[in-house]
């Protein structure tokens, strides 16, 4: 089994661990040190792709944002159990599992799986990159759009008031003003939207490895870029900047002032 088939199969086990969670009038809350919701689903998934990992890659390293874990160098599995829990546990279909494969820092396959939406995505280098919709849809590769001026594009963020807590509410503005359009479609989906063509930047403050690192591949497998605030090709510089590649140095120049 392939890297690339393996997190496909474990974004299977835990779309059917999610999916029959979502919208249970028993799921179970809590909340983490840092006041972010945590759900009983969150924690099964983690637990139940551990699992499979130690069955499958039992000499890779494993970090989860439920039950932790450091990047090595060598190969390192990185996993968001479900990326959107506030909308998972609203019963809002915006959610997914992130799965990454990460090899002396730079990830090399990615999937993203949104079951509420019917929609997953996924890459691995030099393979392109891919979407299916509906759980029997046909596989499509994706590739990003050819907008060439901020003047004409489609942006996203995600919580406004998250630019706000890092100081940088201006800098956000300075680049809506600069754009076409503006949405916070937020969390895995606006970086999807960008590996689609369907938008045109996506723009995080602040942001974790697990919630980046399989939009990177997917990103730049689908043509675009992807680097932190100050332009390193990164998922672990704590925020993010995705693109079609084209309006990359726009974007961080508006960002910068």
């Amino acid at each position: 089994m392939t890297d690339l088939q393996l997190a496909c199969l474990l974004a299977d086990r835990a779309d059917g661990i999610t999916s029959a969670r979502f919208r249970s009038t028993d799921l179970r809350v809590d909340r983490k040190p840092d006041r972010t919701p945590v759900t009983d689903a969150d924690t099964a998934v983690e637990d139940a792709v551990r699992a499979e990992l130690a069955e499958h890659r039992p000499g890779d390293v494993v970090v989860g944002e439920e039950r932790g874990g450091s990047a090595t160098t060598g190969r390192s599995w990185i996993i968001d159990p479900i990326d959107g829990t506030k909308n998972f546990l609203r019963g809002v279909p915006a959610w997914a599992t992130l799965l990454a494969l990460v090899e002396d820092g730079t990830p090399v396959v990615g999937v993203i799986s949104a079951p509420a939406l019917e929609r997953r995505w996924w890459a691995a280098t030099g393979e392109g990159a891919f979407r299916r919709v509906g759980a029997d849809g046909t596989v499509e590769r994706i590739s990003v759009s050819g907008v060439t001026e901020l003047s004409d594009a489609y942006v996203s963020t995600t919580h406004l008031g998250s630019w706000a807590e890092q100081g940088r509410r201006a800098d956000y503005l300075r680049l809506v003003d600069s754009c076409w359009e503006s949405r916070a479609f937020g969390d895995f989906w606006h970086h999807c939207l960008v590996a689609e063509g369907v938008i045109d930047l996506a723009v995080e403050p602040v942001a974790n490895p697990w919630d980046l690192a399989a939009a990177q591949i997917l990103v730049e497998e689908a043509g675009g870029g992807f680097t932190d605030l100050a332009g390193e090709r990164r998922f672990d510089g704590g925020n993010a900047l995705s693109s079609n590649g084209a309006l990359h140095r726009a974007a961080l120049r508006a960002l910068d002032g």
